[in-house]
């Protein structure tokens, strides 16, 4: 019996790689793996749906789904998951000393839509009074100029926000002051030793600590989508491809624990691995609907409340029905 072929598009991870050598191999299916840089995998897919499952930004897929017929649906398999603590520069001379500070200011973000941004936003505004429409926010390419949105936004009068020059960068707008602050996924190439560009938060991974202490969130970036008109096509490949997105992830932090030689330029990785396990519990880079709702829900809030997509969505609306569920025995 013939097997599928399907073109899998994702960023290169320890947690996908399996799949890319073939030492995890889904049930029925054969895969070309195209290793892409994210934002060129997000670009494609979005623009010309050019891959048959791809890694997408968790906010341009929740933004597809307001489409009279969306093109893709997702599958509860998170390869990317980070704390955005650390992705707030601001420029030293702005007067801003503390998160409450922004409040006024001018800030600068590659993209409002970027999920990165999402997370931000809405946690500057739960937890320390900073709502969106107190600031400012100026949008184009961080290090070139030109960048636009991918997708159209529709934001109304409540929000103040505008692109920035066709020359312009925000990097050097952050620097020269032009700006005060810049939101994002990316380190800005003015943020250097003894530059006038610095972290909001001095040291984000203990604020980052503290919120997964407090809140429980682990915030998700992005998830696998398949192009809803293969999924039509062949339903049963959501199962099997989340089937084996797990059993990559699993042989990936598996891996992680050879302490006979690192697998990664890290000196200390060990100890890193045991003191996120402490503090987030034994799966912490978890997969799956359930133990995720409160992330997603919390994201699905942040989305709409920024405009961004027409109504809340639930979790459960998030995935293919057949992810979500498996058998036991």
């Amino acid at each position: 019996m013939s097997r599928l072929h399907l073109t899998f598009a994702c960023g290169d991870y320890d947690r996908t790689r399996a799949l890319e050598e073939g030492t995890v191999r889904p049930d029925g299916i054969d895969l070309t793996f195209l290793r892409l840089p994210v934002e060129e995998t997000f670009f494609r897919m979005m623009r010309y749906r050019e891959f048959d499952v791809a890694e997408m930004s968790l906010s341009s897929y929740v933004k597809s789904l307001d489409a009279e017929d969306p093109g893709f649906v997702a599958l509860p398999v998170y390869t990317s998951r980070q704390f955005r603590h650390a992705g707030i520069f601001i420029n030293a001379e702005s007067g801003i000393e503390k998160p409450e500070d922004l409040r006024g200011k001018v800030v600068g973000t590659p993209e409002w839509q970027l999920t990165a941004n999402v997370w931000i936003r809405g946690l500057l505004a739960d937890r320390y009074g900073v709502p969106i429409d107190s600031v400012e926010y100026r949008t184009g390419g961080q290090e070139t100029p030109g960048r636009i949105e991918k997708a159209a936004v529709d934001l109304g009068d409540r929000i103040r926000i505008s692109p920035i020059g066709p020359h312009q960068t925000l990097a050097r707008m952050l620097a020269d002051g032009e700006i005060d602050a810049f939101q994002g996924p990316r380190v800005p190439s003015s943020f250097v030793p003894g530059g006038n560009v610095r972290r909001l938060f001095a040291d984000p991974v203990a604020a980052e600590k503290q919120y997964f202490a407090e809140t429980g969130i682990f915030p998700i970036m992005h998830v696998v989508v398949v192009r809803r008109d293969v999924y039509e096509r062949h339903p049963w490949v959501a199962q099997t491809l989340t089937k084996a997105l797990h059993l990559a992830k699993r042989k990936a932090a598996a891996e992680l624990y050879d302490a006979s030689a690192l697998r990664f330029m890290l000196p200390w990785l060990i100890p890193g691995l045991e003191e996120a396990r402490a503090l987030m519990g034994e799966d912490y880079w978890s997969y799956g609907l359930q133990g995720n709702e409160h992330v997603l829900s919390t994201f699905l809030r942040y989305h709409h409340e920024q405009g961004l997509s027409r109504r809340q969505y639930e979790p459960a609306e998030l995935f293919a029905p057949e992810s979500t569920e498996t058998f036991v025995i």
